[in-house]
């Protein structure tokens, strides 16, 4: 049994509503992390045995990769491998460095970086990374994991790519930075209509709305309205809460 962990469902910053944006998906064999941010902290309470874990960073923005600031708090006993857009072995290198936090050196246990798309085929798992649809290069990810597929379109508007991920996925797992009818073509970003279009016409099974920006939904039951207009067009979704645990 695939087991999915929200452990930060906000965009931007944190808030009441959670934490920013950071996803565990517990397989047999490895722990995946998808983005790093503020969310990550929490991510002991859930690595139950000692299994290789792999963090896959959508793109740079700060609620995607803060949490990374707080990785001398863990003792990955095998190491972490973390995998990013082309580009991301430098920033890594600028950022998780001093002035600004401990360096990846100096942590207790080994950090490798991979540039996407060159290093897919080093995983141990199907995997295919997508260019999204957003104001800076930013990527999707597919992943088929214990006879299960797993979609995570992050930052985006509506784009043929995020489709190509979602199809007939078992779960997808989209943002929704946007109220219902919200659009901004300068600040791309998927509202609960174009989530769960997306989800329908990929024939996904079902559909996670995750990444709600802070500023727009400022309390649970925003995103519950969310949910209600999604589900309309896909009757199978659910909005994510902070520490909610779902199998497929």
């Amino acid at each position: 049994m695939t087991e999915i962990i929200f452990l930060g469902t906000n965009g931007w910053f944190d808030s009441l509503t959670g934490n920013t944006i950071c996803v565990l998906i517990r397989a047999e064999e490895y722990y995946i992390i998808l983005d790093a941010g503020n969310g990550l902290h929490k991510i002991d309470r859930y690595l139950t045995t000692e299994r290789p874990i792999y963090l896959f960073l959508s793109h740079f923005h700060l609620d995607h990769i803060v949490g990374l600031h707080i990785l001398n708090k863990f003792d990955f006993t095998k190491g972490l491998r973390i995998y990013g857009p082309a580009g991301t072995k430098d920033i890594m290198n600028l950022i998780i460095n001093r002035p600004f936090t401990i360096p990846l050196t100096e942590l207790s246990y080994n950090v490798e970086i991979f540039d996407l798309p060159e290093k897919e085929k080093s995983l141990p798992f199907c995997f295919e990374s997508q260019p999204m649809f957003h104001s800076s290069l930013t990527l999707g990810f597919r992943f088929e994991i214990d006879r299960k597929v797993i979609s995570y379109c992050p930052d985006t508007g509506y784009c043929e790519n995020a489709l190509r991920l979602a199809r007939n996925a078992d779960l997808l797992i989209a943002e929704c930075s946007y109220k219902s009818g919200q659009i901004n073509s300068k600040w791309p970003h998927l509202n609960p209509e174009t989530a769960a279009n997306i989800a329908k016409e990929a024939q996904c099974k079902r559909l996670a709305l995750i990444h709600f920006d802070a500023s727009i939904y400022q309390n649970l039951e925003e995103r519950k309205a969310a949910e209600e207009e999604a589900k309309k067009i896909f009757s199978n979704t659910f909005a994510a809460v902070d520490d909610m645990q779902v199998e497929i």
